[in-house]
């Protein structure tokens, strides 16, 4: 067993602390990986508080994970030691259901669906009655070491640095795999909603890939700040403007990580176009079918990537010297970093050196 400190979360209620745990070595088919950074995701915040009523304590958060491989498994082919790598939002899949043998693992059709990087089966033993992965909790990146399946874990390309590749392992393929499904191409119009961590990524995804975009947006602060990263963008209660862009979109993303409207919105797509949301994880209000109906537009849904998609979407940054925008933290204030996110002060997103966790250890040896 391999001695790990990370920090956890015990309760709803609790700040996250330090927390010492043991993780198996790895495995013929496993690496075990020294983690350099990981991305705070809002996720990270809705398990924490259990605001999707799922959480399995104690909870270490982490699923935007950059680190160097320190050890291999016999069978290992896919990496070696040495390796920057990167770890999402999956650690593992069933591996067997049509989804998972079309790639997708990230819609794995087995009883629990994927093995989250923390908290164990996306569908735990309470609501499947069965565990197919034997871990009803998982331990996330915010800890020094990381032990995964090979098959789960990505390749940093040399054009990228690691503390910017971390969010691109969620929030870059988050948004990236949306835009791929729905053919965004060049000279299409898209629309991103809300102007955070995922948006303002989805902006320069959607940019590189050819695309005139426009940002929605609640705040005048926001639009300054997306026309300094060379964007257009709209406050969304502007009616006015909202009815000047009326049928003009390819495709719109909408970003947001809580219930919001989408009908202002629907009513600015073509023909035939899609608006995706992958910010908000719970019931919207209803849409407006006539709205629907009279362009047939569509509203979907888009849950991470996959595998594929998540290595495709790195190299790409790489290839056109794109990333998120950062603000590297120690983990000691991680908790602090919470607040900020919820109150939307981030800009855009916070990253942990976890150098600051190994000081904390070679200080208390």
């Amino acid at each position: 067993m391999i001695k790990v400190t990370g920090y956890a979360a015990k309760h709803s209620f609790s700040r996250l602390k330090p927390y010492e745990f043991e993780r198996e070595e790895a495995r013929a088919h496993e690496v075990e990986i020294d983690v350099l950074y990981c991305g705070v995701c809002h996720s990270d915040i809705h398990q924490v508080k259990n605001e999707w009523s799922n959480t399995v304590y104690p909870c270490v958060p982490g699923h935007e994970i950059v680190g160097r491989v320190t050890k291999v498994g016999p069978a290992v082919k896919r990496h070696a030691v040495g390796d920057l790598v990167g770890v999402g939002c999956m650690i593992d899949s069933c591996g067997q259901c049509e989804a998972c043998q079309c790639g997708d693992q990230n819609y794995c059709g087995s009883p629990n669906s994927w093995l989250a990087t923390y908290n164990g089966p996306l569908l735990p033993k309470a609501k499947a009655g069965e565990n197919i992965y034997g871990r009803d909790n998982t331990f996330g990146g915010y800890s020094n070491v990381l032990v995964v399946k090979e098959d789960f874990v990505l390749k940093i390309p040399a054009g990228l640095r690691p503390e910017v590749a971390a969010p691109i392992l969620c929030a870059g393929v988050t948004t990236y795999s949306p835009m791929k499904r729905w053919g965004v191409k060049a000279g299409d119009k898209v629309g991103v909603i809300g102007m955070g961590g995922l948006g303002h990524m989805a902006a320069k995804l959607a940019k590189a890939l050819g695309a005139e975009v426009t940002l929605f947006t609640t705040t005048a602060a926001k639009i300054e700040e997306a026309e300094k990263l060379g964007f257009k963008a709209v406050l969304e209660k502007d009616k006015k403007a909202l009815e000047e862009l009326a049928t003009s979109f390819d495709f719109i993303l909408s970003t947001v990580p809580e219930k919001h409207d989408l009908n202002p919105f629907v009513e600015l797509l073509k023909r035939d176009s899609v608006l995706c949301v992958v910010g908000a994880l719970e019931p919207l209000a209803p849409t407006d079918n006539m709205q629907m109906a009279l362009k047939r537009r569509s509203v979907a849904g888009s849950l991470i990537g996959n595998l594929a998609e998540t290595q495709e979407v790195l190299d790409f940054c790489a290839e056109h010297g794109i990333g998120p925008e950062i603000e590297m933290i120690r983990i000691q204030d991680v908790n602090d970093a919470y607040k900020k996110v919820e109150k939307g002060d981030a800009r855009f997103r916070y990253v942990i050196d976890m150098a600051s966790l190994k000081e904390e250890i070679d200080g208390e040896a």
